[in-house]
């Protein structure tokens, strides 16, 4: 078997059992009539046809550890035995599955010339040569012919298969790639935000230890401004531990990044570029922290490109809701695209990968569906945390 051959797959106990009947039935309709004139003339070749049809339909079992053997000597019995020709048949077919024409083509012509040797020794036989041998041809390439396509199809579903796993490994790969890489970014966004609330702790703890004339209210604030900075540095970096920061981009920070208040000028700009939008904003009055607002703004986002990736021509509707005690609520809905899909760019799924990646480390969750009236629905919900 060649290396890129795959091997046959296993046979279940049916499988084993409809063959055999099928093989044996084969072989009696060969024998039948050659059987009677035995039995009247020559008792011993009726018992050494049955003997031999016997040894050969056990030798088929053995078929796929020794094709080329079992098939030639199931093909030399089938010269002195009629009942010897339903396992040659199954032997020769067998081995066909393999493609090899190197094997193939000695054990089908040996078939052909123990075939003729039998119906020109039996007795039975008085129809013409030609024809007769016709007949055998004609089997033997049907068999040889059958048992290659199975071994082709064989082979093209094993390679299906392997493009599928394939395909999968790719795929996960591909998942993980993008987690990491979200990871990766929000680890640089954060540098920033750590570094301020770290300062202004600094500041406000270098004043107390300078400051000898702050009476005891100013104290309180002071240390009231680091209890709260020190909180959200610490909430802030728990959003970040365990991501690994690597690579060249990493010494250069990204540039300023959108807050909640930016979602105005992102709907603005989804707008000018032709897509409908609606937006119901009930939100409480109030500013939340900047990873929050952050977090917000990349989901409005990418609930817009997707929109706008593979239902541009339908209505996108953004409803923002919260309180600080039951957070933040972002829904985007959009009707299911009607057209030719073909016009619509492929989607990967990577973005909701990384979107969900950002939101549960901002403490959140997001989920996303197609309800039963085909309106794609992202959700998304944060806890409200505000700047000190």
């Amino acid at each position: 078997m060649t290396a890129t051959q795959p091997p046959p797959p296993p046979i279940s106990t049916w499988g084993h059992i409809w063959r055999t009947v099928l093989v044996v039935a084969i072989s009696l309709v060969g024998w039948v009539q050659l059987a009677s004139w035995q039995w009247e003339h020559a008792r011993w070749w009726l018992f050494l046809d049955l003997g031999l049809g016997a040894l050969a339909l056990a030798l088929s079992f053995w078929r796929r550890r020794r094709p080329v053997a079992v098939a030639a000597l199931t093909a030399l019995m089938s010269s002195i035995s009629a009942l010897s020709g339903g396992p040659a048949t199954l032997a020769l077919m067998s081995l066909a599955t393999r493609r090899r024409l190197p094997e193939i083509l000695p054990v089908a012509l040996l078939s052909l010339a123990c075939y003729s040797a039998l119906e020109i020794v039996n007795p039975t036989t008085d129809e013409d040569g030609f024809f007769t041998g016709a007949i055998i041809v004609s089997v033997i390439c049907i068999t040889t012919g059958w048992g290659m396509y199975i071994g082709s199809r064989r082979e093209l579903l094993a390679t299906l298969r392997d493009r599928a796993d394939s395909s999968e490994s790719e795929q996960s790969m591909r998942l993980d790639q993008a987690r990491q890489a979200e990871r990766t970014r929000i680890a640089r966004e954060m540098h920033d935000v750590l570094a301020h609330r770290i300062s202004m702790i600094a500041l406000h703890s270098g004043a107390m230890t300078f400051r000898t004339d702050l009476s005891a209210d100013e104290m309180r604030v002071a240390a009231g401004i680091i209890q709260d900075n020190s909180h959200l540095a610490l909430t802030e970096l728990r959003e970040v531990l365990g991501i690994l920061r690597d690579g060249p981009g990493d010494a250069n920070p990204d540039l300023p990044q959108p807050s909640a208040e930016d979602i105005a000028q992102l709907i603005g700009q989804a707008r000018a570029t032709g897509l409908r939008v609606l937006l119901t904003d009930t939100r409480e009055a109030g500013s939340v922290s900047e990873s929050t607002g952050r977090t917000m703004y990349r989901v409005v986002q990418e609930g817009l490109t997707n929109a706008r990736k593979h239902a541009q021509d339908t209505t996108v509707s953004i409803t923002l809701t919260g309180t600080p005690a039951s957070g933040i609520a972002v829904e985007l809905s959009n009707p299911l695209h009607l057209g030719d899909s073909r016009l619509q760019t492929p989607a990967s799924g990577l973005g909701l990968v990384g979107l969900e990646e950002r939101v549960e480390l901002a403490g959140g969750t997001l989920t996303h569906e197609v309800t039963p009236a085909r309106a794609f629905v992202l959700r998304a919900w944060l806890p409200w945390r505000t700047i000190p």
